[in-house]
């Protein structure tokens, strides 16, 4: 599933590409998780402004509204002035007068969503429960430190339910938990102020380095360039059950929490 860096690597690849275009043409596909919420032709003639990122959500905003999209378990974007054919996995173009911009999903679990405005019914619906976001300012150490301090669960399971932070998804909250030398099953609410602050510090890191490298591609991400990530080949824990720690050499850990594969030092991360 793309995460947090995957969408913003994803967003940053067309935005500047895309900004001024006026819509031409909309055409869908098979439907999606959700429907696009308004008739395609009504966006025909709209403009648009910029490119933005709510935690897993791209928002294209428009000269008259927005569109909200998510790239689900398998979705990815491409844009150019030149595309080929639409195959069967592809569902979603925006067509301008600068390019295409197509979504292509084989699980069809990723959406392109129509609202009025950021506080519409929709808009709220999908953006209006998450949590603080990672990468920017408003990510407050000490409001950080006092919601986890309200969550008796797996750290690891906090970081993931996005409902306090946003877009720490399982390569990276594992890779996190790593960096700050927490265990991934220790609960939430144990965690002292300065290791809640290490654990801050690790997920910008992390985060910011992960985006620096392209993101992670596992099976099939790419940006809309079509260029892959190579996070994954410097990870620390992910998915290196069995394999030495890179910093002590124990072999790494895997267990199962929520049906999510974790990873992790036995030694590095003691409690």
């Amino acid at each position: 599933m793309p995460e947090l860096p995957e969408v913003e690597v994803t967003r940053l690849s067309f935005a500047g590409a895309i900004a001024g275009a006026k819509v031409v043409s909309v055409h869908l596909g098979k439907a999606l998780r959700w429907p696009l919420g308004c008739a395609p032709a009504r966006l025909a003639g709209r403009t648009v402004l910029a490119v933005r990122r709510r935690g897993k959500y791209l928002l294209i905003d428009l000269d008259q509204g927005l569109l909200l999209v998510h790239l689900g378990m398998s979705g990815s974007l491409s844009f150019a002035q030149h595309l080929a054919p639409p195959g069967a996995h592809d569902h979603f173009e925006l067509v301008t007068n600068r390019g295409t911009l197509r979504l292509h999903d084989p699980r069809r679990f990723g959406a392109v969503v129509y609202a009025g405005s950021e506080e519409a019914p929709e808009a709220r619906k999908l953006l209006g429960k998450l949590g603080m976001e990672p990468l920017s300012e408003g990510f407050d150490v000490n409001q950080f430190y006092a919601g986890l301090k309200r969550r008796k669960a797996a750290i690891k399971q906090v970081l993931l339910a996005g409902d306090l932070v946003v877009g720490v998804g399982n390569i990276y909250a594992s890779e996190a938990l790593f960096l700050a030398g927490i265990r991934p099953t220790l609960s939430a609410a144990r965690l002292s102020r300065p290791r809640s602050a290490r654990l801050h510090a690790a997920i910008r890191e992390v985060l910011a380095r992960a985006v620096a490298k392209g993101g992670s591609t596992l099976r099939d991400f790419s940006s809309a360039k079509g260029e892959t990530g190579y996070f994954q080949l410097e990870a620390m824990v992910y998915g290196r059950q069995g394999l030495p720690c890179r910093v002590c050499g124990t072999p790494i850990r895997h267990l199962r929490q929520g049906q999510r594969s974790t990873f992790y030092c036995p030694h590095c991360q003691k409690t």
